[in-house]
């Protein structure tokens, strides 16, 4: 793996809001994220959460647009076009929304994938490099960090199989060959040494509540310990 300087990782921070967190879920495609991300805000709100559930690209106008633009299109774009629009998508997210939503105490925004996705798909998968990833990000508010990341870990046959019975229309990502998961599987290994207090690894080939149980037990460790 790359060498990133130790400066560079620690200019990434969370969101310093009392009381109130900001999460996110990461995995290949059939990891089974929607579900996790469903469970994980039930739980949240039984704890007198407020939840808010985000998705990337996407979460603001301009970022559901530029997110259909991506998946649509039949164009194979440059990697930097990946990655930079990704960028923009995510610091309007984080202007427009994130900030101003965890301001409010006892807020929860859980994001459907983040950094680490474009660490993963741009900087491994398409070979960019995960420090000139984090060069882009390095900067307010895109520096900005969850507090806990869960990577849901799966094989490339499980995914393979639960993407075969959704029988939806791949997208611009899904309809990539087998030696492009395969990276993205070695990806997310790789960003998870990176971030190791943050990232959070978890089998995703489980039956979902023995998925959820081992989230749960990380929330339950997060929710007692105090931030800023």
């Amino acid at each position: 793996m790359e060498h990133i300087p130790q400066e560079l990782l620690q200019s990434f921070r969370p969101p310093a809001f009392h009381h109130s967190y900001f999460l996110s879920f990461e995995g290949i495609e059939g990891s089974g994220k929607t579900t996790q991300i469903r469970l994980t805000k039930e739980f949240l709100e039984e704890k007198n959460f407020r939840v808010l559930i985000l998705r990337e690209p996407g979460g603001t106008t301009f970022g559901e647009h530029l997110r259909q633009a991506v998946l649509s299109t039949q164009t194979q774009l440059h990697p930097l076009a990946e990655a930079y629009l990704f960028a923009a998508s995510r610091a309007q997210l984080l202007h427009e929304v994130v900030m101003k939503e965890l301001s409010v105490p006892n807020t929860v925004i859980i994001c459907d994938r983040y950094l680490d996705s474009t660490l993963v798909y741009q900087g491994k998968a398409r070979n960019l490099g995960h420090r000139l990833i984090l060069e882009i990000h390095q900067h307010f508010p895109l520096n900005l960090i969850p507090h806990k990341t869960f990577f849901l870990e799966i094989g490339l046959k499980v995914s393979k199989e639960r993407q075969h019975t959704r029988n939806n229309p791949k997208d611009y990502f899904e309809g990539q060959g087998e030696a492009f998961y395969r990276k993205l599987i070695e990806g997310y290994q790789e960003v998870r040494e990176l971030f190791p207090e943050r990232i959070c690894s978890i089998d995703g080939e489980l039956v979902p509540d023995e998925v959820f149980a081992k989230i749960q037990q990380q929330l339950m460790v997060l929710l007692k310990t105090p931030h800023p």
